[in-house]
């Protein structure tokens, strides 16, 4: 094509109006930039995202959140927590953070009882929480307690030998209790013999595990505080009730004789045969979205009785490689029916309800929100083991959040099942002495003799044009 004076000036023409156009993309792409903002976390564990647990709880808080933090200038310090923070407010807008240098005002930090270098405080509806670390764990807890503002009590049942919230034995439950007390919950024991009276502010009663024989007295006031509508949690052991057989029978259930006996376990090399594993639920609102396997080390298998007026649900099952097991746990054991041994699958637990009287729902109902007052109804829950909560095996699978999930329900914290403590991925990466000389020599020598070669070639082929 022959190119003339005009055709010249049009061509300027054209790339001077491409480059405006171009510069006015350019600008409008910028301007959306500040409008709108788009994020991808590719990390396996997407560790830079919010977990549905902590969504879960940002869709309770309705009010705006403002969080101070008590950190020096020192960007290793603030960064973390602004990243952490940044989180949550791409998903909950009205999020503050705002940084205070605490050697700036010592009075309000001694005020406060800020103790570590980057302490957070959570302001939420004139009320506060602290957590000390940065951690989507520590603040998705301290949001959760700050949501469900009422205060909701567990009293531990103890005197008999039971399962304390309070002692570090193998067998106690200090570790779940301190999980329990981090989710916003009051841990108190009642010793029925000393003071004959259940307090009035309790919403869960535990029984966990008695090893003596309960008093007359004290059964009568534990049958009458299920008769009134109180909500119960009773955390069995194979073999004697130890006087609780009545309660048994008020409840609808009954305790199978043995002790379960589970062959699957030996699958993932557990070599005692007295270990349950758990790992389809049935139905119900405690095991709704829990896919986690759990473990019940010692357990009794339960049936229930037709002649109550409670309605019964199980929530834990055995596998259907499982019996009652009435001999002793020693040898080569297999189940045998002739001794009135029962196959499995086994229920370990039940869910157990009753709509409440007006009479009885008074006192329980008044707190709540009008939707929540009717229908009210009583929850207990009987599990055939305690021993899955203990300080020994409460890491096993997901034994730790069934126990939370099942205290949320029985407390009518329904909105808050499921919300497991989100657990930090390892972010190391391990390389093998040949991956890391592989690597150095790559970056080192391979890929600049391969820029070295290409830049070569290119300039070969234009000067031999």
């Amino acid at each position: 094509m022959k190119i003339n004076r005009k055709t010249h000036l049009e061509i300027r023409l054209q790339n001077l109006l491409f480059s405006l156009l171009f510069l006015v993309a350019v600008g409008l792409a910028a301007w959306l930039s500040t409008q709108y903002s788009a994020q991808f976390d590719w990390t396996a564990s997407h560790r830079h995202t919010l977990s549905e647990a902590s969504r879960r709880v940002l869709d309770l808080v309705k009010a705006p959140v403002t969080i101070t933090a008590y950190a020096r200038e020192n960007q290793q310090v603030r960064e973390p927590i602004r990243d952490l923070l940044d989180r949550y407010s791409r998903y909950k807008k009205d999020f503050t953070l705002q940084f205070v240098n605490p050697d700036t005002q010592p009075e309000k930090v001694r005020q406060l009882g800020i103790q570590v270098d980057g302490e957070m405080v959570i302001d939420y509806q004139g009320r506060s929480e602290k957590i000390q670390e940065a951690g989507e764990t520590s603040l998705t807890n301290a949001l959760q307690r700050l949501a469900t503002a009422e205060e909701r009590t567990i009293v531990f049942l103890e005197g008999h030998g039971d399962r304390s919230p309070l002692g570090k034995a193998n067998h106690d439950l200090q570790q779940f209790a301190d999980e329990l007390k981090r989710k916003g919950f009051t841990i108190a024991a009642a010793n029925l013999a000393v003071t004959p009276l259940i307090p009035d502010n309790t919403d869960v009663l535990v029984i966990a595990g008695p090893r003596t024989n309960l008093l007359p007295g004290e059964l009568k006031l534990i049958e009458d505080y299920v008769t009134r509508g109180g909500n119960l949690w009773w955390l069995g052991d194979p073999g004697d009730l130890h006087g609780l057989a009545s309660l048994a029978t008020q409840l609808g259930v009954r305790f199978l004789p043995g002790v379960v006996v589970d062959a699957s376990t030996q699958l993932l090399g557990i070599d005692d045969p007295t270990f349950a594993l758990v790992s389809d639920y049935p139905p119900h609102a405690i095991t709704q979205g829990f896919q986690q396997m759990t473990m019940f080390p010692s357990a009794a298998a339960l049936d229930q009785n037709e002649k109550s007026d409670f309605e019964k649900e199980p929530v834990l099952a055995t596998l259907p490689r499982s019996w009652t097991e009435l001999g002793p746990i020693e040898g080569k054991i297999a189940y045998d029916a002739g001794k009135g041994e029962r196959q499995g699958p086994l229920d370990l637990g039940y869910a157990i309800t009753r709509p409440l009287s007006p009479d009885s729902t008074e006192k329980v109902a008044e707190d709540q929100p009008a939707e929540a007052k009717t229908p009210v109804e009583q929850r207990i829950i009987v599990v055939g083991d305690g021993d899955f909560l203990s300080n020994t095996y409460l890491g096993n699978g997901g034994n730790l959040e069934l126990g939370i999930n099942m205290v949320q329900w029985l407390s009518r914290g329904d909105a808050l099942i499921n919300i497991p403590a989100k657990i930090a991925p390892d972010r190391q990466l391990q390389l093998s002495p040949f991956a890391s000389g592989v690597i150095a020599i790559g970056f080192l020598f391979v890929l600049p003799m391969l820029l070295i070669g290409t830049g070569a070639w290119v300039w070969f082929k234009r000067r031999s044009r």
